[in-house]
C-alpha cells in the first residue's frame, strides 16, 4: 500500500470578499522544502457571496475565492481538478499535477435543504472519484443554524445522505465509498443554553475548560445516539468554538452563543477488500484564528490515507509531440490501452504548459470511434487500431508558447492521460518565387 497526504478546509466567509492571503489557510506558509506536500486539497467555503450577478459572473468564471486559492495552490504545482457550488456553498479540489492521470470517475453531486428542499441557501455540494483503486467522497455541508433547530439539523443530514446518488460501480451512495470526509458549517451548537449562556461559554473557554463545553455539543450528543453523523469519526475538538466572532478580531461576538460549528468528520471502509485494511491517520486537526474577516474561524485537518501501490489504471499515451504552427492545422498521434473504451464524447484539450485547472483549455477536438475523418468541434479526428490522430483547427493557439494536450472522458469525468509540453511557434514565413519574364 502507498500513502497519500490530504489536507481539507472548511470555513464560512460569511458574504465577505476574500482580504486575506489564504496561505496559510492551506498550510503552505510554514512547510519547509523538505516536508511533503498533501497530494490532495479539498477546501470547503459556506456563505460565499451569490447574489444574482455574483451567479452569473461565477458560472462564467471562477469565484474570488477560487481564484485566490488557485493563485497560491498554482505555485506549488497543483492543478483545480473541479468546483461544484450550490448557491453560497463552495467546493474545490486540487491536486498535484503529477497525480492527474490517476483520476477515475469524478463525479458531482448537490443537495438543497433551505426551505424544505426549496431552496439552496443550506444543503450540500459533493464530489467523488477514484484514485489509485481507492474512492473517495468528500460531502461540504451548511445545515440549519440557531439553537433550537436541532431537529432540522439532524434531517437535513439525513436528508443529504438519502438522497445523492452516484452512477460510478458499487459507489452509488456516500457511505459506500473506501474514505468519506464531511466538512463544514454543521451549525451544531451547545446544550443547555439556560446554563451555558454565551458569557458563560466565553469564561469557560478563557478557562481551557473546552472538555465540559463539548459534553454539551450537539453533534457529538448526536453522533451517541445514532441521529446523525453516527457512521462517522470525529478527532476531539482542541481549538476554541469557531463561531460566533466579531469582523476583523477575535473577540466573541455574544449574540451568538460561541459553539463549534465548523467541523471535519471521516469514514472509513476499512475491511472492504481482501487481505487489506485501509486507514486513515488523522495528523492534525484545528482552527486558524488568525484569520479575522469573518464571524467563523477556519478549521483544517491533515490526514494520510492507504491506497493500492500496485494498481493499473487505463492510459492514453502521447506521441513525441512536434513543433506546431500558429494559422497551420496541427495534429497529435495517441496510443490507447486495450483497456479504454473509447467514446466519441471523449475530448482532448490543448493547455498552456503551466496550466492550473482542467477547466483552462483552449481548445478541444472530441473523439471519434470510427475510422473514417470525422469533423469535430473544428478539428478533425482519426482512429486506426490503438493509435488516434486528432488535428486541431488552425484558430489554435493564437499565440507563440508552451503547451500540452490532455485526455479526458465524459460521463463520468477521468484523466486518461497528458502529453509532454511542446512549443508553438509564430507562422511560418510564405516565401514566393516570381518568374521574370
Amino acid at each position: 500500500m502507498d500513502n497519500l497526504r490530504v489536507y481539507l478546509a472548511t470555513w464560512n466567509v460569511a458574504t465577505q470578499a476574500p482580504e486575506e492571503d489564504v496561505t496559510a489557510l492551506l498550510g503552505l506558509s510554514n512547510r519547509s522544502s523538505k516536508d511533503r506536500l498533501p497530494d490532495l486539497y479539498f477546501v470547503g467555503l459556506q456563505e460565499v457571496k451569490s447574489q444574482p450577478q455574483n451567479m452569473l459572473l461565477d458560472a462564467l468564471f471562477d469565484d474570488p475565492w477560487t481564484n485566490s486559492l488557485r493563485t497560491v495552490m498554482a505555485k506549488h504545482k497543483y492543478i483545480k481538478i473541479k468546483t461544484v457550488r450550490l448557491q453560497g456553498l463552495v467546493l474545490n479540489v486540487f491536486c498535484l499535477a503529477h497525480h492527474l492521470t490517476h483520476l477515475r470517475d469524478i463525479q458531482t453531486q448537490f443537495t438543497k435543504t433551505g426551505l424544505g428542499g426549496m431552496w439552496g441557501n443550506k444543503g450540500a455540494v459533493t464530489i467523488r472519484f477514484n484514485i489509485y483503486g481507492c474512492s473517495v467522497c468528500v460531502v461540504n455541508a451548511h445545515l440549519a443554524p440557531h439553537d433550537h433547530l436541532l431537529k432540522e439539523r439532524i434531517a437535513d443530514y439525513n436528508t443529504i445522505v438519502s438522497s445523492q446518488t452516484f452512477s460510478v460501480g458499487e459507489t452509488t451512495r456516500i457511505f459506500l465509498h473506501d474514505y468519506v470526509f464531511w466538512i463544514g458549517d454543521l451549525n451544531f451548537r451547545l446544550a443547555d443554553p439556560n446554563v451555558l449562556t454565551g458569557t458563560e461559554i466565553k469564561r469557560l473557554v478563557s478557562c481551557g475548560e473546552l472538555k465540559s463545553l463539548l459534553d454539551k455539543d450537539q453533534l457529538r450528543q448526536a453522533m451517541a445516539l445514532g441521529t446523525a453523523f453516527s457512521e462517522m469519526t470525529e478527532q476531539i475538538p482542541r481549538f476554541p468554538p469557531t463561531y460566533k466572532y466579531q469582523f476583523h478580531n477575535s473577540t466573541y461576538d455574544l449574540k451568538r452563543r460561541p459553539s463549534w460549528t465548523d467541523r471535519v468528520l471521516y469514514f472509513v471502509h476499512k475491511n472492504v477488500y481482501e487481505n487489506i485494511t485501509l486507514q486513515a491517520e488523522q495528523l492534525s486537526y484545528t482552527s486558524l484564528p488568525q484569520y479575522e474577516q469573518s464571524d467563523h474561524k477556519p478549521v483544517v485537518s491533515e490526514f494520510v490515507i492507504k491506497v493500492f501501490s500496485d494498481y493499473h489504471d487505463r492510459l492514453v499515451g502521447f506521441n513525441p509531440i512536434g513543433d506546431w504552427y500558429l494559422d497551420e492545422m496541427n495534429s497529435v498521434f495517441c496510443n490507447i490501452d486495450d483497456d479504454v473504451k473509447i467514446s466519441p464524447w471523449d475530448w482532448v484539450g490543448l493547455y498552456k504548459e503551466d496550466f492550473s485547472s482542467l477547466d483552462d483549455y483552449i481548445c478541444y477536438v472530441y473523439v471519434s470511434t470510427t475510422p473514417l475523418w470525422i469533423e469535430n468541434s473544428g478539428g478533425q479526428s482519426n482512429q486506426t487500431g490503438n493509435t488516434l490522430k486528432l488535428t486541431f483547427p488552425d484558430t489554435a493557439p493564437r499565440l507563440p508558447g508552451r503547451y500540452q494536450v490532455v485526455y479526458v472522458t465524459n460521463s463520468p469525468v477521468s484523466v486518461l492521460g497528458i502529453s509532454a509540453p511542446f512549443q508553438v511557434y509564430s507562422p511560418r514565413v510564405q516565401t514566393l518565387d516570381w518568374q521574370q519574364s
